[in-house]
C-alpha cells in the first residue's frame, strides 16, 4: 500500500501516525494492498481556495476528499482492484477549533477527519439519514479500533 502524507500546513503533524491510520482503514475496508492514497495537511488559505474552487462554498473547511479511480470497499476474501484511491486534504487549524468544541485533542480530530475523508473516497456519503448513520457508525468503529491499538502517549 502506498500512502503518501505531506504536511504543508505549518502545524506539527506525526506523518507516520496518519500513514498508519490510512493503512489500517484501507486494510479494514479490504482495499487492495497496491492501492495509492495521499493525505495532505494544508493551511486555512489553501483550504479556503480549494473549498471555493471545488465546493463553491466560502471559507475554509475541515476536510476535502478528491477520489480518483472510484474504488469501493471490498469484502472478506474479496479485495478491491488495485488503483489510485485519491487525496484527502485536512486543515489542522479548522480541526483545532472543532476539537476544542468537541472536547478532545486536535490530533484526535485530525484522525477522525482523515478517516472521514477516506470513507468519502470509498464512496460513502452522509447526505441522507440512512447514509449518515452507516458512514458515521463505520467511521466511529474504525477510529476507535485504531485508537485502541495505538501506543499510549
Amino acid at each position: 500500500m502506498s500512502i503518501e502524507v505531506n504536511n504543508e500546513s505549518g502545524y506539527e503533524v506525526d506523518e507516520a501516525e496518519f500513514a498508519a491510520l490510512g493503512r489500517f482503514v484501507l486494510d479494514e475496508m479490504h482495499v487492495h494492498s497496491q492501492t495509492e492514497l495521499s493525505i495532505l495537511f494544508v493551511g486555512t488559505e489553501v483550504m479556503t481556495e480549494l473549498h471555493i474552487q471545488w465546493m463553491d462554498e466560502p471559507g475554509p473547511t475541515d476536510v476535502l476528499s478528491f477520489p480518483m479511480d472510484e474504488l469501493r470497499p471490498g469484502r472478506e476474501g474479496e479485495v478491491t482492484p488495485a488503483g489510485l484511491l485519491g487525496d484527502v486534504v485536512v486543515c489542522p487549524e479548522v480541526a483545532a477549533a472543532q476539537a476544542a468544541v468537541a472536547g478532545h485533542s486536535t490530533v484526535e480530530e485530525m484522525l477522525l477527519l482523515t478517516t472521514h475523508g477516506i470513507l468519502h473516497l470509498l464512496g460513502y456519503d452522509h447526505a441522507e439519514p440512512e447514509e449518515e448513520k452507516e458512514m458515521f457508525g463505520l467511521q466511529r468503529r474504525l477510529l476507535l479500533t485504531f485508537l485502541a491499538g495505538r501506543p499510549t502517549r
